[in-house]
């Protein structure tokens, strides 16, 4: 079974470290949108509508931000 507590510790934790690094590469700005679906997931197990949407939503922006600029970094733009 899924702790939620131990999700919602973990999402932040990677939502944190990848935001800190997306400039450095684009796998970084996936990892943060990984991250929001996870949050968004945690929010889902307690039970907190406005939350899941917040986090929903930054996931999706995000993983089109990924989409949209992933392969720049590699290509030195």
């Amino acid at each position: 079974m899924i702790d939620p507590e131990m999700l919602g510790i973990v999402s932040i934790i990677i939502m944190v470290g990848s935001y800190a690094l997306e400039s450095r590469s684009s796998i970084f700005v996936a990892t943060f949108a990984f991250g929001c679906a996870l949050a968004a997931f945690y929010a889902h197990l307690i039970g907190s509508i406005p939350f899941l949407v917040a986090e929903g939503l930054w996931a999706i922006i995000a993983a089109r931000r990924w989409y949209l600029t992933r392969g720049r970094n590699s290509q030195g733009k």
